[in-house]
């Protein structure tokens, strides 16, 4: 079945942790970082007035990457993965063949409170498909075991058999998991998540998630085999989806996704962008956005009409309900970039904010003076500063020559025109019996002829240049494992190597950011997290080509920084029994692996 509507499963309401309020609260709503260092730790609690405050010595104002608050509760979650075949939620009047968490999309809102640690029991009773869930934007400090990419950090679940991811929530903030076995997730496999902590702006209520996606008919493996052979680019969605509802424009049936709101009052709202293929600009009839988040990132505060998410982006926004009690838009253009446009026979793309005392049936009347942006570009750098401040050290400039990533493409006339992204020539490929940990966990660095490891073996700063010279010019959004990066610098054309334009002080960090079409990014990140870390771009179809990489970081640290990794040989000695062993093509198997795995 679906998720209800989002006025019915966005209900949690704001949290307020208990405790004694031992000095007067800030009364502004946006309090300057300046001003909440300065408090006493511990100061106030965490209420609609005070949403800088968390518990005792940590606030907004706290550095996650440095601490999180003592352990907390252990929160479980049992999640079931199952074959469905329904209705498309758009109202099209056809069934899609889906894949689906607990027989729901999207999937429940996995929920925890900063410095919880979060268990989920994933069973895989998919008839076919083997499965991993990544837990997207979490830093997974020295437990990358638990980072759910089959092929890199563990073998895939096989069918009938659970696997335990187990982790702490040493951030704050919204993100989504989503299956990363091949293009699995474009079926279904995805949800929110929720990790409750302090915020840089005041608000009454927090509505939860939104989840913003494009929609295919088609089952995600069908349509990723016609990708990989395509001269024309992927197939185009048939729809998209807000919170999993939309109309069909074609017979207008479906329905939009409603926020319920009173008048007065100030509230939280979570965007997601959870696509396969497009980038999403959003806006909301006079009701502009204070941005608080990129990515899990807080930000100083900020006021735009509209937002653009790339695949894998959030951004956390307040808004206030201050017009007439009525009905107002909330409206998506997709971004004009590769192969996103679908039909809309002139109906509004979107979800419905519906004040309180409104009428309940009918679309909005609203309009907008909003010139909604198709493009495929990042919100600006100069809007996204980061809240709490960290420089990026200049001497990482000293390597940066040797950290260059060409990012290139080549199709195969020889294979039926297969097609691939390339990093410096070679598409990245993953074995699903021999994930890359298992390797580094030997002690063996035999990650075969398409592993595109790139080694950190220090402990200090790395920058890297991410260079587009394909001649299919097209942005990226490239998404890091086990990290936030600072974005140093991006621009189109080739670096010129020149530092002028760049950026060391307190620069945009988040764990999803766009290469900019035939373009390039300067990225810088330290070593301080063991393990085995992929960055590839967040288009499912690109990624399932192959641009995507790996980091070997700290080797020699891995397997003492991860303690047991026991439930590694465990998986893969599961998936092994399933998956046939042999050179594929191997008629034991029930299918070979015909892209990335990733």
């Amino acid at each position: 079945m679906l998720v209800p509507s989002l006025a019915v499963w966005l209900s949690f309401g704001s949290l307020a942790l208990a405790g004694p309020l031992r000095a007067e609260p800030l009364s502004d709503d946006f309090p300057s970082y300046e001003q909440i260092v300065k408090r006493q730790d511990g100061a106030c609690t965490n209420t609609a007035r005070t949403r800088s405050c968390w518990s005792d010595g940590y606030s907004i104002a706290t550095d996650f990457d440095a601490k999180a608050p003592p352990a907390g509760n252990t929160v479980t979650y049992n999640f079931e993965i199952t074959n469905v075949t329904q209705a498309n939620p758009d109202g099209s009047g056809t069934s899609k063949e889906m894949m689906l968490v607990n027989g729901q999309y999207p999937g429940p809102t996995l929920r925890a409170k900063w410095g919880d640690t979060v268990i989920i029991n994933v069973k895989n009773s998919l008839a076919h498909n083997g499965t991993g869930i990544h837990w997207h934007g979490l830093r997974q400090l020295n437990t990358c075991q638990n980072d759910g990419v089959p092929g890199i950090t563990e073998c895939p679940i096989a069918p009938g058999k659970t696997r335990q991811y187990k982790w702490r929530a040493t951030q704050f903030g919204t993100s989504w998991y989503h299956s990363h076995f091949s293009a699995q997730y474009g079926d279904g496999v995805v949800g929110p998540i929720i990790i409750d902590g302090p915020s840089t702006a005041n608000y009454d209520v927090d509505l939860g998630a939104l989840p913003i996606t494009d929609w295919y008919y088609r089952p995600a493996f069908t349509l990723n085999e016609i990708a990989q052979h395509s001269t024309r680019g992927p197939p185009t969605p048939d729809n998209l989806l807000v919170n999993g509802t939309h109309i069909n424009a074609a017979n207008d049936n479906g329905q939009y996704a409603r926020m319920n709101v009173v008048k007065g009052k100030k509230y939280r709202i979570r965007l997601i962008n959870t696509a396969v293929d497009s980038t999403f600009s959003v806006s909301m009839d006079g009701h502009p956005f204070t941005v608080l988040t990129s990515d899990f990132v807080p930000i100083k505060p900020y006021v735009t009409d509209q937002l653009t998410l790339q695949i894998g982006q959030r951004y956390d926004v307040v808004i206030t309900a201050n017009q007439t009690v009525d009905n107002y838009w909330f409206r998506v253009a997709v971004g004009s970039c590769g192969s996103n446009a679908m039909t809309t026979s002139g109906k509004t793309l979107g979800a419905i904010l519906h004040y309180d005392g409104a009428a309940t049936t009918g679309n909005p009347k609203s309009t907008t003076t909003v010139t909604m942006r198709t493009s495929c570009d990042d919100e600006l750098s100069s809007n996204l500063v980061p809240f709490v401040p960290n420089t990026v050290p200049s001497t990482v400039m000293g390597d940066v020559q040797g950290h260059k990533m060409a990012i290139d493409s080549f199709a195969d006339p020889a294979k039926n025109n297969l097609f691939r992204w390339l990093i410096d020539g070679t598409p990245h490929i993953v074995d699903w019996n021999d994930p890359s940990l298992e390797t580094a966990l030997a002690g063996s660095k035999d990650f075969g002829p398409n592993g595109n490891v790139y080694t950190m073996d220090g402990s200090g700063w790395y920058m890297w240049w991410i260079q587009s010279t394909s001649k299919i010019a097209l942005p990226h959004p490239i998404h890091l494992h086990g990290h936030d990066y600072y974005i140093v610098g991006r621009g189109s054309g080739t670096w010129d190597g020149s530092t002028n334009g760049l950026n060391f002080n307190n620069p945009t960090r988040r764990d999803t950011a766009v290469l900019p079409a035939g373009g390039y990014m300067l990225i810088a990140f330290p070593a301080d997290n063991p393990g085995m870390w992929i960055m590839h771009c967040h288009i499912a179809w690109h990624a399932s080509q192959g641009l995507s990489l790996q980091f070997m970081e700290r080797m020699g640290e891995i397997k003492g920084k991860l303690g047991d990794t026991s439930i590694l040989k465990n998986g893969c000695d599961e998936w092994d029994s399933y998956w046939a062993e042999g050179s594929a093509p191997d008629a034991d198997r029930p299918y070979n692996q015909t892209d990335s795995g990733i």
